[in-house]
């Protein structure tokens, strides 16, 4: 699980039944400074992608919500998409980008090399590890805490 301060954890626990609700897999949140302003901000994803019609139906849902449930003192609300090249972090990233391709980078030697580029074929939260399959059609399994890094490869 993310860092998260008092202010974005109490939002984060407040939100995420209602991202579940609506179809969202609540990423993140953040409260935090910029300039001299504060940000609130709820990051959502979901299983083939997230467009911003998206983002604006679960704000209109979640901002009374949030208004009637915490004592907020931010000066900017936002929810966002967590962006293509974020790193994948939890196994409900993993399992919500199965079938995509991740360059991954591990904490030691591996098998196939400490950077690899591979498909997600699935993933096991009970075993917290994934399969992947390389370019040449071989599968093999990683331990989620052997994972330094991994993010979505995108082609243009």
């Amino acid at each position: 699980m993310a860092k998260r301060s008092k202010t974005a954890q109490t939002a984060y626990d407040i939100a995420l039944p209602v991202a579940k609700e609506m179809g969202f897999d609540l990423v993140d949140a953040e409260y935090k400074k910029e300039g001299q302003s504060m940000f609130l901000r709820l990051f959502i994803d979901k299983k083939g992608g997230l467009g911003i019609d998206d983002c604006e139906e679960f704000s209109k849902v979640i901002d009374p919500i949030l208004d009637e449930s915490m004592k907020r003192d931010e000066d900017y609300f936002e929810v966002s998409s967590p962006g293509l090249t974020r790193p994948l972090e939890t196994m409900a990233d993993y399992i919500r980008y199965e079938d995509q391709k991740l360059e991954v980078s591990l904490f030691s030697e591996g098998g196939h090399g400490k950077q690899f580029l591979a498909t997600i074929k699935g993933a096991s939260e009970e075993s917290e590890t994934i399969t992947f399959e390389d370019e040449d059609g071989n599968r093999f399994d990683i331990g989620l805490k052997d994972i330094a890094k991994a993010v979505r490869h995108i082609e243009f």
